[in-house]
């Protein structure tokens, strides 16, 4: 993962409802209806959450009639918490 990459799904977490949405879908795929009980938000405003979060590489959708229903793309979530854990502290 390079930089730019980094740097989007950053930009995309750096949201407590992306963060929180990310959390969910860590237990597996989630019908947009079901992450839309959990939130005090509008429908678009979760399809602007989840639009950003699958732009990022994060998540997956599938459309199953007039629902979409998202999971974590393992992958990009794997290769950017190496990406992350390959960072360190100089101690001097």
């Amino acid at each position: 993962m390079n930089e730019s990459d980094a740097a989007l799904i950053c930009k995309a977490l750096g949201d407590a409802n992306r963060l929180r949405i990310i959390r969910m879908l860590a237990d597996g795929e989630m019908c947009a209806c079901k992450l839309l009980e959990e939130f005090s938000i509008t429908q678009p405003t979760l399809s602007h959450h989840m639009k950003v979060l699958c732009e990022c590489g994060l998540v997956k959708s599938r459309k199953e009639g007039k629902w979409s229903h998202y999971s974590l793309c393992c992958s990009t979530f794997e290769n950017f918490k190496n990406f992350v854990s390959g960072l360190s502290c100089c101690k001097g």
